[in-house]
C-alpha cells in the first residue's frame, strides 16, 4: 500500500480463516503509525448484510459524508470483496480513473475469478496468494521452543555441508518431531492453530470448512443448489488426500455424473480447499492423464474425517499428511518465482511425488518417505533414480521420517549420471527440518524484498 505496483490495486486471496483481514488491519495500524490520516483510511467487510444492499460507490459516499477528506490518497481496505455487486468492472473503473488518489486492497475467500471477469482483472490488480501458516510460522505463532538450527536458502547447501554439520543439526532439530506431528493435527490456519485443546481445533476447522465454505459460500457464489453431493465429493477428496485422482471411480462409488464431478472439483479449487497437481510431460499425455489433488492445509482431512490423534497411528494417513504438507510448504516457497510443479509418473508405474520445474534452471524432483519407522533404503528410491535417469539430473531430495536418515548420498553405480563428471546424488531431509527450513526461509526472501 505504499508503494503501488504500477498503478493496481491489491486483490488478496486465500481460504476462510487464513488471516487476510488480520493481514489487513495489521496494515491499516502501520499506515496510522506512520502518520496517515484515520480519515483518509476505510476498512469495510461485506460480510456485513447492509453493505450488500448498499453497494460499493454508495458506501464510499457515505464515508465521505462522516469524514471529510484529509490530504493525501485515500486507503481502502475491502473485506470479501466477492459478495459486492459487479465488484470486477467497479476495481477496474477505479484503477483506470483514480491512480494516485486511491489505493486499493480487497479479499476474497471464494473468487470466482476464473468463471468470470477475469480478463477486467489483467493489468489492473496484483494478486497475493495466503497459503495456511508455514511450520515455522505456527512455532513463532503458538511462541514454542525451537532449537537454535542454522539458516539455509536453500537446500542445495546441504549437500556440501561436512558429516559433523549434519550430525550437529540433526541431534539438534530432533526435538521438531513432536511438534511436527502437533502441527499436522493442528493445521496452518490461526484461530485453530491457537486453540489449546486438538479435539476443538479440529472442530472449529471442521465447522468453518462444512459450514461457511461448502453450505454458505457455494451456495451465495456459485449457485450450488445439490451441497450434499459436493460435501460427498469433498469426502472422498479427504479420503484420497495427496493420492491419484480416478475420476470414473468417483464418479461409480458416489453415483454422479463426470461434469456434475468435475464441476464440484474446480470450485473446491476455486474457494481454496485443494490444490490440483497435473503430470509432468506435454501435450495430450498431460490433458489425458490423472490428476493429484492435495488439500490446503495437512489438517483439513483428519478434522473432516474426525480423525484426532488417531491420524498418528495410521502409517498411511499419516505419510498422505506429510506430503501434502510438504507440497504446500514448497508451492508457497516458490510459486511467485514461476516455478511449475507437475508428479511423474512412467509405463512401469514409478512414480517421483513431486517436480519442481525451474525452467532454465532445470528439473527438481522430491520423493516423500514418510510411513516407515527405519531408514530409507535405495530399495525405495526406483521413481526418483528412474526420473533422474531418463532426465539426465543430477540432485534429487527425499523426504524422510527418520533422523539417521539426514544426509547426501550416491546411489548404486547402475544410476551413476556422466553431468560434468557429477554421480547423481539424493539428499535426504527429514520432514519436520525441511518443512522449518521452507517456512523460514520464505519469511527471509520476503523480508529482503
Amino acid at each position: 500500500m505504499d508503494q503501488p505496483p504500477a498503478h493496481r490495486s491489491l486483490l488478496i486471496s486465500g481460504a476462510r480463516q487464513v488471516g487476510k483481514t488480520t493481514l489487513m488491519l495489521q496494515a491499516i495500524q502501520e499506515l496510522i503509525r506512520k502518520g496517515t490520516p484515520p480519515a483518509n483510511i476505510l476498512y469495510a467487510t461485506f460480510d456485513h448484510p447492509l453493505f450488500k444492499l448498499v453497494g460499493l460507490e454508495s458506501l464510499l459516499g457515505l464515508w465521505r459524508e462522516f469524514e471529510p477528506a484529509k490530504p493525501g490518497p485515500e486507503f481502502l481496505f475491502l473485506d470479501e470483496i466477492q459478495v459486492a455487486k459487479d465488484w470486477q468492472t467497479w476495481l477496474k473503473h477505479q484503477v483506470d480513473f483514480e491512480k494516485g488518489r486511491r489505493r486499493i486492497a480487497v479479499t476474497g475467500s471464494a473468487m470466482p475469478l476464473a468463471a468470470a471477469g477475469q480478463e477486467s482483472g489483467v493489468g489492473r490488480w496484483k494478486t497475493l496468494k495466503l497459503a495456511t501458516l508455514s511450520f515455522y510460522e505456527y512455532l513463532q505463532l503458538k511462541k514454542l521452543p525451537v532449537p537454535t538450527l542454522p539458516g539455509v536458502n536453500s537446500m542445495l547447501e546441504v549437500f556440501d555441508w561436512s558429516e559433523s554439520q549434519l550430525v550437529k543439526t540433526a541431534e539438534a532439530a530432533r526435538p521438531l518431531t513432536g511438534l511436527f506431528h502437533e502441527y499436522l493435527l493442528r493445521g496452518g490456519f490461526p484461530q485453530s492453530a491457537l486453540v489449546e485443546s486438538i479435539p476443538l481445533s479440529q472442530k472449529l476447522l471442521r465447522e468453518d470448512i462444512v459450514d461457511k465454505v461448502l453450505k454458505r459460500d457455494m451456495t451465495a457464489l456459485f449457485g450450488v443448489r445439490h451441497v450434499l453431493e459436493l460435501e460427498q465429493v469433498f469426502l472422498y477428496l479427504c479420503l484420497h488426500d495427496g493420492g491419484l485422482l480416478d475420476m470414473p471411480e468417483l464418479c461409480r462409488a458416489l453415483e454422479l455424473k463426470r461434469p456434475t464431478v468435475g464441476n464440484f472439483i474446480d470450485l473446491l479449487e476455486s474457494t481454496h480447499l485443494i490444490y490440483r497437481l497435473l503430470p509432468f510431460g506435454y501435450g495430450k499425455q498431460v490433458l489425458r492423464a490423472r490428476a493429484k489433488v492435495y488439500m490446503a492445509d495437512p489438517a483439513i482431512a483428519p478434522s473432516v474425517l474426525l480423525k484426532g490423534k488417531a491420524l498418528l497411528e495410521d502409517p498411511r494417513a499419516l505419510g498422505s499428511a506429510v506430503e501434502t504438507t510438504f507440497f504446500k510448504h514448497l508451492f508457497t516457497r516458490y510459486y511467485d518465482r514461476s516455478v511449475g510443479f507437475s508428479y511423474w509418473r512412467n509405463k512401469k508405474d514409478y512414480e517421483v511425488d513431486i517436480v519442481a520445474d525451474l525452467g532454465t534452471g532445470g528439473l527438481v524432483p522430491f520423493e516423500v518417505k514418510y510411513r516407515g519407522t527405519g531408514s530409507t533404503g535405495t530399495g525405495e528410491l526406483g521413481g526418483i533414480l528412474e526420473f533422474c535417469e531418463e532426465h539426465k539430473i543430477n540432485r534429487g531430495y527425499i523426504i524422510t521420517r527418520d533422523w539417521n536418515d539426514f544426509g547426501a548420498f550416491a546411489p548404486g553405480q547402475r544410476k551413476q549420471l556422466s553431468l560434468g563428471g557429477n554421480a547423481t546424488r539424493m539428499l535426504k531431509v527429514p520432514a519436520p527440518l525441511a518443512c522449518y527450513w521452507l517456512g523460514r526461509s520464505e519469511l527471509e526472501a520476503q523480508k529482503n524484498g
